[in-house]
This record gives C-alpha cells, structure tokens and sequence, in this order.
C-alpha cells in the first residue's frame, strides 16, 4: 500500500542468507554509516520483504537478501517507457538485476545504448556495454547478465560517455525519492564514481520500477549523506513523481564508510584509491 502501513519499523536485524559458501566475501551487508541508522535500514528490508513473500509478488528465487524480482516487473518497465525522460534518453545506466532485466530489454528495443554494472562491481573492467546495433542476441537475451556476458563489451569507466537516465534497483522507494537498496551500497558507489567521471550531471534523470508493496510514505526511508535520491518510481499501476526541486547535489564517495575488504574486493575503488593525495596515509 502506498502508505506503507506495512513497514512498522520493527528493529529486528536483516539475516543472513544461507546457502554455497562463497569464494570470496559479497559485499552485499556492509553499505557504511551510523550503526542505528543501519539498523533501521535492515528492519525496514525485512518490513517489505515479509509482506512481499505472504501476498506471493516475488518470483523465483524469493524477496529476501535481494532486489526482488517483482510481479508485474514487465508492466512496470512499459508505464517506464511512458515517461518524457526515457523517450528523450540515448543512454541508460541501469543496474544488473532481475527486476529490472525488462528494463534493459526495452531500452535495447528502443535503440537506446545501455551501461550495466557487472554484479559487485567485482572486475577491473565493472560495466557492460550493450550497443542495440552490434548485440548478436535478441534484446531479451542480451539484456540478462549471462547474456551481457556474452553480447556486451566490458569498459572502464573511463570508456563509458555521459549517460541520460540512470535506473537503479531498489528494495523499497520512498515518495520523497528516498531509496533502500540491499545494503552493500553499490548502486550509491556507481553513482558517485560515474558523477566524479563527468557521466553523470546534476539534472541527469533517475528512475526506478518497483512492486506497489515497496513504496513507502516520505520520510520512512532514513537517508545518508551517500545515499541517492530518485527522480520518479514507477510500479505497474502508476509513475510517482518524487518533486526534486533544482540540480541533484554531488555525489562523492565517503571514504571513511567503506572498510578495507570492500576496497579491496572492488578494484575500481582501489584503484581510485591509489590515486588520492592521501592514499599513502
């Protein structure tokens, strides 16, 4: 419900996801700021990812842990394709997940060239480049990470140009444009790092498709300095216009947020890293 009724702030902590030990650590829990602040953060996914899984509107492999790949994703993208900002954009950043996988797809559909994050941002080379003219799969397959992975060529960011809209993966959205992503902060990293690179400017759009059951009222979702702001959410029954009044801020990373594991683990930011001033420090 758009009110958000469901989210009652319970501060129970976010679990952990069993399953493969894994080779090298995710990332995917460890987004910085104050530790209450990221309490209430993990109550709150667990707050949109319950209801999600008792009314059965996340598909196969479930809510929980993740951006959930919502029922009505597909409607979602159309009414996407409705808007000024999308119809104007040549390039879209979009981030990798299932959700917004038809996403993707229409912006390849409609010729648009699109830029998506290789999951984790865990390569040297961290994005995809999908090209509409020079894909050699249907958009649909191209669109997927294993097909991006077989259809796109991976770039730099110092190889990627300006980009139009930016889509970006959320558990939960507010009305006041206030975002909640799963908690490793890599959506608000991309951000900063392409802002800092000139590929994304104050008035660049940003969007995101979501389940009615992930909007939130304003002033639910607690924010940090780092934390992205949306322009319009869009869920299969209706476009939200979050009211940005004026040029977005500037993004920047928050170096004192990011442990030594993540750094370590996302060669993009150690390499950013070696290049400060203090990086000796």
């Amino acid at each position: 419900p758009p009110d958000c009724a469901h989210l009652t702030g319970r501060p129970e902590a976010c679990g952990r996801i069993g399953g493969m030990a894994r080779s090298a650590p995710r990332h995917d829990r460890d987004a910085g700021g104050p530790p209450d602040l990221l309490a209430a953060k993990a109550a709150l996914r667990q707050e949109v990812w319950t209801p999600m899984r008792a009314a059965k509107v996340a598909r196969f492999p479930g809510a929980a842990g993740r951006i959930p790949n919502f029922t009505g994703a597909e409607a979602a993208a159309e009414r996407l394709r409705s808007l000024p900002a999308w119809q104007a954009a040549g390039t879209v950043k979009s981030n990798p997940d299932s959700a917004q996988w038809p996403v993707r797809q229409r912006a390849l559909e409609d010729g648009k060239t699109v830029y998506m994050a290789v999951p984790r941002l865990a390569e040297p080379e961290p994005f995809f480049a999908l090209d509409p003219a020079r894909i050699s799969e249907p958009p649909r397959k191209a669109a997927s990470i294993s097909g991006a992975t077989r259809s796109a060529q991976r770039v730099t960011l110092a190889e990627l140009t300006p980009v139009d809209l930016v889509v970006m993966g959320c558990v939960a959205a507010g009305e006041d444009g206030a975002r909640l992503g799963k908690g490793g902060g890599f959506a608000d990293l991309e951000f900063a790092l392409a802002t800092a690179a000139g590929l994304i400017g104050p008035h660049t759009v940003c969007v995101t498709t979501v389940h009615e059951l992930q909007v939130c009222a304003a002033g639910t979702i607690p924010l940090t300095s780092h934390d992205v702001r949306l322009d319009f959410i869009v869920t299969p029954e209706r476009v939200i216009d979050c009211g940005r009044d004026g040029p977005r801020p500037a993004a920047s990373i928050d170096w004192d947020d990011l442990t030594e594991e993540k750094i370590a683990a996302i060669p993009l930011l150690a390499a950013q890293r070696a290049g400060r001033p203090d990086s000796a420090r």
